[in-house]
């Protein structure tokens, strides 16, 4: 591999690192300065000897990565914004009360069923000058405004704290969050607009609203008006999850995330409109300002999400490229533009569509000239239809192990697919491009939007009728980081041996699977020793599972368990733990596990007197006195489920707090697990 020889391949792999070191070891801010001077003066000195001793090329060499690893720390630590004194973790000492906020929309996010739900960055918290980034929660009741992005807005609200995950295995959305330095989430009481506060970006988010509008106001229908905004304007809040979920299933995702595909055609699209400029000096120099700034409007439109910003970082190096007529280097532009976006957004490196783009890319480019080499087609129609199937299984075995590992699923019939919808979607963008122009000043017209309504129906029939046949979609497939590292891996090794195939890489291809299947077995086996009996936080439910190896009992009542394929909170621990269900059973009142009695109180509050457990489980708000209870029971342990009213949970917790027994709220504390 040719990339691994590139200077700036060592100097990303440097930067990456240093981002990763900072995630992962407290690293101050005095050691990284000391670390970039001294590699810096290393750096500069071994320089002067390369020429007269070999040798100082290795160290020259050394010094380099080092510096790169240094920078890569410091540029995530002057990215990360809760390292300033002056943001809100900072200030905010105790959370979950009522505060007066004064806030600045600057995104407008997917609502949820009770509350409409924006990005918001803070400027001042009770009085006092602060900074970084809300998300506010207005609820549907208080619709009475419309809010617009660049809104100043004073708000009276409640301010909680990111929660980690209150179940096991499930996705880690306070993470994910705070990827996107977002810290706190906001309930509002009392909302009042101040100002509007202009800028770039709201100007633009607010000329995106403008067109929505209009697109509104034609006669599209409103689920295919929904993909179309996906498709051409990036904004997927408004699509349903039936739909969304088709579009998973059918392997055709990637097509509602603006990305390489859509930025590409707006250069193109772009370039053919400035034909009529001739290509002496300055008219090539103004064709070229006027593409990079076409380009970056798209994506800043769009929502500047990591997928469109590497798109437009690469074209806009291939458009430089091209004007100064040099041969491009794709590896070198995919390597730069990387580069680039992680020193100004290094948390860009964590987000699962900026992985998934570059890997994709990645294996397009290094292994679809491989596939494609293996048939090449006389027809122009057939070699169409290849090179869209070598593209499609190129960017699928690149990006595989990623989606397998954040999923859990792998839609088989992905390449029909690709196959099916690619070439009808030149089209529908071609028009869409061309609806939106005129949905800048009025509403489309009834025949454009008719005949752009009629496209975005047949697409969504594909979609359909591929995602219908369920039995070719993989669910719930267990795959540890472990796994995800040995099977890019394996990959690798492959591609290299097809490449140029002898002995040597051949053993080393099965030496990568052995090492493979040795991970899956030993992650198998350990599960298979553990046992281990967990109380889930569920909402107004309860749920109970019993786990002896990779066997399991789920103990509920009957509208969860009979609706276990379709629970999250069990599926996800099914799928982390590598297990299955062996058996469903009603809830009991009492449960034996590793020589502990766990008792269970629900709504009746009948209990036996003679029972002397060492847990009490309460569920389903029983009336009872918690105070006489513990007169009759002396356990180790309250446990308090999701399923009670949290004004009955707060005079029981008080009381267990007088009589010194520890109290577990799992909607507070999350699942428990003996």
């Amino acid at each position: 591999m040719k990339i691994v020889q590139f200077p700036l391949t060592k100097i990303l792999i440097g930067v990456l690192t240093g981002i990763l070191l900072f995630r992962t070891v407290p690293i101050s801010l005095t050691f990284v300065l000391v670390g970039i001077t001294f590699c810096s003066v290393g750096l500069l000195a071994s320089s002067f000897y390369i020429r007269r001793q070999p040798f100082f090329i290795i160290i020259f060499g050394s010094f380099a990565m080092l510096l790169s690893i240094f920078i890569g720390i410091s540029t995530a630590f002057i990215h990360k914004e809760n390292s300033n004194p002056k943001h809100y973790t900072n200030q905010i000492t105790d959370y979950e009360r009522i505060r007066h906020l004064d806030l600045l929309l600057i995104e407008k996010l997917k609502s949820t069923a009770k509350n409409y739900r924006y990005l918001c960055r803070v400027k001042s918290i009770d009085g006092q000058n602060s900074f970084g980034k809300f998300i506010l929660n207005i609820t549907k009741k208080d619709s009475s405004f419309k809010l617009k992005i660049g809104h100043r807005l004073k708000v009276i609200g409640t301010v909680f704290k990111n929660k980690n995950p209150l179940n096991p295995g499930v996705f880690d959305y306070s993470r994910y969050l705070e990827n996107q330095e977002i810290y706190a989430q906001v309930y509002t009481k009392k909302i009042t607009i101040r100002n509007y506060e202009p800028s770039i970006w709201a100007d633009f988010s607010n000329f995106r609203e403008k067109i929505l509008f209009h697109l509104e106001q034609s006669a599209i229908a409103n689920e295919e008006l929904n993909v179309l905004n996906a498709l051409i304007l990036g904004q997927q809040q408004d699509i349903s999850p039936e739909i969304l979920k088709e579009y998973q299933y059918a392997g055709a995702v990637h097509v509602l995330s603006v990305s390489g595909l859509h930025v590409g055609f707006i250069m193109l699209f772009v370039g053919f409109l400035l034909k009529p400029i001739g290509n002496s000096r300055k008219g090539s120099f103004l064709k070229l300002i006027i593409i990079i700034l076409s380009l970056w409007s798209f994506a800043i439109l769009t929502g500047l999400s990591p997928s469109i910003v590497r798109a437009a970082t690469m074209f806009s190096f291939m458009s430089v490229g091209l004007h100064l007529r040099r041969t491009v280097n794709i590896y070198h532009t995919l390597l730069v533009s990387m580069l680039l976006i992680l020193l100004f957004k290094p948390s860009f490196l964590f987000d699962v569509g900026f992985q998934l783009s570059y890997l994709a890319l990645f294996f397009i480019l290094w292994l679809q000239p491989i596939l494609s080499s293996i048939w090449e087609p006389k027809h122009k129609i057939t070699k169409y239809f290849w090179d869209i199937l070598t593209v499609s299984f190129a960017a699928q075995i690149g990006a595989m192990p990623l989606s397998i590992y954040y999923f859990h699923q792998f839609p088989g019939l992905f390449f029909v697919t690709n196959l099916l919808i690619l070439p009808l979607l030149g089209v529908i963008m071609a028009l869409g491009v061309f609806a939106i122009l005129i949905a800048i000043f009025r509403p489309v017209p009834f025949l454009i939007a008719k005949v752009m309504e009629w496209l975005l129906q047949f697409l969504n029939t594909i979609i359909h009728w591929v995602a219908s046949v369920e039995a070719l979609v993989i669910k719930n497939i267990s795959f540890s980081k472990e796994m995800l590292i040995g099977s890019y891996l394996v990959i690798i090794l492959m591609i290299l041996w097809i490449q140029k195939p002898h002995l040597k890489r051949l053993i080393m291809v099965f030496i990568s699977i052995l090492l493979l299947q040795s991970i899956f077995i030993i992650q198998k086996k350990s599960t298979e020793n553990q046992q281990e009996l967990i109380v889930f936080n569920s909402h107004k439910n309860t749920i109970i599972t019993e786990r002896s190896g990779n066997k399991i009992t789920v103990y509920s009542n009957d509208s969860i368990l009979k609706t276990l394929d379709d629970n999250l909170v069990i599926q996800s621990y099914l799928v982390s733990n590598f297990c299955q269900i062996s058996h469903k059973k009603p809830l009991q009142n009492l449960l034996y596990f590793k020589k502990q009695k766990v008792l269970i109180i629900d709504s009746t509050c009948v209990y036996s007197k003679k029972i002397q457990p060492d847990i009490l489980l309460i569920i389903q708000s029983p009336t009872l006195n918690m105070h006489r209870l513990l007169q009759v029971y002396k356990p180790k342990q309250i446990l308090v489920d999701g399923s009670n009213f949290k004004s009955y949970i707060r005079l029981w917790e008080a009381t267990c707090r007088k009589e010194k027994i520890p109290f577990h709220y799992t909607n507070e504390k999350g699942f428990y697990k003996i």
